[in-house]
């Protein structure tokens, strides 16, 4: 079937186009897709900091309705709304003891294009198209593994619409806090980024019951946001010296804190930032960085772990409509994160984002 795709074709560009979508397979659902969050993996990926085959179609936080369903599906049908997530294999130990997020397939299977029977469903002009994370979303429809599809609890699609990151940037920041910190009920806990996850995060600790939850971010917008959705405190890393603050606040050190800024300096700092026998766990994509020489002392003195998490630890069946349940009681504000945009405003959208501008973009179909 004829589709219309924001397709990349070379580094750093992005285009809507027609595309072809061709039926689902063995294990497969064809969705038509009603909106998809813009994140800064897809970023990375259309400027080949992570290096996906190109030509290729980003977006992975899709959701939709089920169009189409292929042979041996057997959780979904016809009209189901859904949430669109990371891929898995299933087979490998780690999807067989329920940790997908750290399944041995995960780079395979996020960044080469194709699906799990190693094929693609996307063509142009008869050259294979690359789909992101088994999805593809940034497209009118999308192909997808059944293990790649959550069925969500909502009424609407207007509802549906807001729950895109769900399905990644969402389930990594509630996620790190829930799945992997687990902090006590009245524990202290620092978040350095308010974006998208760094939000997550904090909402993440609300939900955990922490104590004290201190965003750290040189954005004045976003602490305010951060405070509205269950901050604490708001330090602002360009008017002080955010270890210092820290510590002030808690009087020694956090005993957890969460880093998603990308950054690679403040991984030192969320470790700084620790009292003795505190937690701090990764969970952006950064660059390279030579931080090395610094941990060793760190991390033993203090007797202090650093973590580093993919997809917030999720087991996507189990956990998201966790999260859509704290959603739909309003423990889970994300639409305070939120901005709309049409399809064909897809760059202003990534714009918007990269500025800070808005904290999490929404393209709508």
């Amino acid at each position: 079937m004829k589709i219309k795709a924001a397709i990349t074709h070379e580094k750093g560009t992005m285009s809507l186009e027609e595309l072809e979508l061709a039926p689902p397979q063995k294990g497969q659902v064809l969705v038509k897709m009603v909106a998809c969050g813009v994140c800064h993996t897809d970023e990375a990926g259309i400027n080949q900091l992570i290096p996906v085959a190109l030509p290729a179609v980003f977006g992975h936080e899709g959701v939709g309705v089920v169009e189409e369903l292929g042979p041996g599906v057997t959780s979904l049908k016809k009209g189901d709304r859904i949430i669109m997530t990371f891929p898995s294999c299933g087979v490998c130990d780690y999807c067989a003891e329920g940790h997908p997020y750290a399944c041995d397939n995960i780079n395979t299977l996020f960044f080469n294009g194709s699906y799990l029977d190693g094929t693609k469903r996307l063509s142009q002009n008869g050259t294979a198209v690359s789909s992101f994370f088994g999805q593809g979303a940034f497209a009118t429809y999308a192909v997808a593994d059944e293990r790649n599809v959550v069925k969500a609890d909502v009424a609407s699609d207007d509802e549906l619409a807001y729950l895109c990151s769900l399905g990644c940037g969402v389930q990594t920041g509630v996620g790190a806090v829930l799945n992997r910190l687990r902090p006590k009920k009245g524990s202290s806990i620092a978040v350095f980024g308010c974006g998208g996850v760094g939000m997550s995060a904090v909402m993440g600790a609300a939900i955990a019951g922490c104590g004290t939850i201190i965003a750290v971010d040189v954005a004045p917008s976003r602490l305010e946001t951060a405070k509205s959705l269950g901050a604490t405190h708001a330090v602002n890393g360009r008017e002080c010296d955010a270890v210092e603050e820290i510590r002030k606040i808690t009087k020694g050190g956090a005993q957890y804190s969460v880093e998603s800024s990308g950054v690679p300096a403040l991984t030192l700092q969320a470790l700084n930032s620790l009292r003795r026998n505190g937690a701090a766990i990764v969970v952006s994509v950064t660059g390279p960085a030579e931080v090395s020489i610094a941990l060793e002392p760190m991390l033993m003195n203090k007797s202090a772990t650093l973590y580093g998490l993919t997809e917030g630890g999720s087991n996507p069946p189990i956990f998201i409509p966790e999260l859509v349940k704290y959603y739909r009681e309003g423990r889970l504000p994300i639409d305070k994160l939120v901005k709309f945009y049409k399809f064909e405003d897809i760059k202003r959208a990534f714009e918007d984002s990269h500025s800070g501008a808005t904290i999490k973009p929404i393209l709508r179909f």
